[in-house]
């Protein structure tokens, strides 16, 4: 929406948005305009009809790249108070650290702004409430930004799982290893930081209030004050991905195990965590990160559900030296079981084997047509597919309908809270419990 008519129609707090109608322009702004939040931007950017008016951050660098990348007439500010209250705003982009993530989406949606929420939701449990009571009060939509559930090829694991093509689940193994420093969390530190480019204790907001650090600013992701560690910010993807494709709300039970095997740099997060959860609906997860995999991918993520009459893999298998690795493929394949369950009688006598086969062929009707051949079915996304670009397009749409979005309040909550719940039980070095319909701690 542009001109004045934004004055005349923008929701003011616990007030019903209107919807937009295909030919409005939807203005947004960004806050939290590191590489996420410049990412996520660029990709809206690209969905019709959607215009960036403002960026929010406590760098000065990136506010003035902001400006590079979409124009020097963009609004930039240190404070996302500025923004917010700004009438002729619809919209935010939220990409923050983690410890923001609750504050600047309540804030926002009290404001009467539609909040696209980088994941994961919360930071502490305590979030997930609020962030979801406070959407629900102020009629607001709000998207978590865990791509993977509005993906071609989630959405097909999604069908191939319905329509039974595994039978029945009984174990999923999921993982995303890493082999370089980058995406070990070592983000690079600007020549220029300092007390002056950077509103220090912005940053900080409610964290320990400690004295300039640029490695906190800028690799926040490897310390608890700020992040949630490889579990937040990589579990729960794969949770995600779990929960959209069986329709499973999230697990009520969760053991982990890890440690600091490599980087060893002063972060207060492991990088190497494997989780083993327990599902109500009868089958169990494994997770895992490893940001020292020592293979030749930089970046390893994938899938494998495993049912009584076959198995489901998204990208690669197990092993990080598979040649074949693609993250957006989905390949299907099993054999159903025999009708009878087969035996092994070579080591009785032969009268015996003659008085067990006469039983067997009459007890399973035997003789039975062949079992069919063994199966294999695979899908590909199209070449440079995109899900980012799906999952703010159905977010849009959310706003121009005022309709349900793929990834609401409480599927992120879900999705947030059963991944911290290895972080938990790292911590304590125990089981940790979970009510996943309620989405409590017990």
């Amino acid at each position: 929406m542009g001109g004045t008519r934004v004055h005349l129609l923008a929701a003011e707090p616990g007030e019903p948005a209107r919807p937009h109608s295909a030919n409005d322009q939807i203005q947004i702004a960004l806050i939290g305009a590191g590489q996420q939040g410049q990412y996520d931007t660029g990709i809206a950017l690209r969905v019709p009809g959607v215009k960036l008016l403002a960026a929010a951050d406590c760098y000065d660098g990136r506010l003035t790249h902001c400006k590079e990348l979409w124009g020097k007439d963009l609004f930039t500010t240190r404070d996302y108070q500025e923004i917010i209250t700004r009438k002729d705003i619809d919209a935010l982009i939220i990409a923050t650290p983690d410890l923001w993530h609750k504050q600047a989406a309540l804030d926002a949606m009290n404001a009467g702004k539609d909040v696209y929420l980088e994941k994961p939701m919360i930071h502490v449990y305590s979030d997930g409430p609020e962030i979801i009571d406070t959407a629900r009060k102020t009629q607001r939509i709000l998207q978590v930004g865990s791509q993977r559930v509005s993906s071609l090829i989630y959405k097909k694991a999604q069908q191939f799982y319905q329509a039974g093509a595994i039978g029945e689940l009984n174990s999923v193994n999921a993982w995303w290893d890493r082999n370089y420093a980058v995406g070990a969390f070592e983000a690079s530190i600007p020549p220029d930081a300092s007390p002056e480019t950077i509103d220090w204790p912005r940053f900080l907001g409610t964290a320990p209030q400690i004295p300039f650090n640029p490695e906190h600013f800028f690799q926040w992701r490897k310390w608890r004050a700020y992040g949630s560690g490889v579990a937040g910010d990589l579990f729960v993807h794969l949770f995600s991905g779990t929960h959209f494709i069986t329709g499973t709300h999230g697990p009520t039970r969760a053991m982990s195990t890890g440690g600091l095997r490599f980087w060893k740099d002063g972060r207060d997060f492991p990088d190497v965590l494997m989780a083993l959860f327990d599902f109500p609906q009868g089958f169990n997860l494994y997770l895992r990160v490893n940001f020292v995999s020592g293979g030749p991918q930089t970046d390893n993520e994938g899938f494998i559900f495993t049912g009584n009459e076959g198995t489901m893999q998204i990208g690669a298998s197990g092993a990080a030296l598979l040649s074949d690795y693609n993250r957006d493929a989905v390949t299907l394949s099993g054999m159903r079981h025999r009708p009878d369950p087969g035996y092994e009688i070579s080591s009785w006598a032969n009268a015996t084997q003659k008085i067990f086969l006469a039983e067997y062929k009459k007890k399973y009707h035997l003789p039975q047509p062949p079992a069919p051949p063994p199966r294999k079915e695979s899908f590909v996304a199209p070449e440079k597919y995109n899900d980012s670009y799906d999952h703010l397009k159905n977010f849009f749409e959310a706003l121009r309908t005022r309709q349900p979005v793929v990834e609401d309040p409480v599927f992120g909550f879900r999705a947030a809270g059963a991944a911290l719940l290895s972080n938990l039980s790292y911590e304590q070095n125990a089981p940790v419990r979970w009510d996943p319909e309620e989405m409590k701690l017990l």
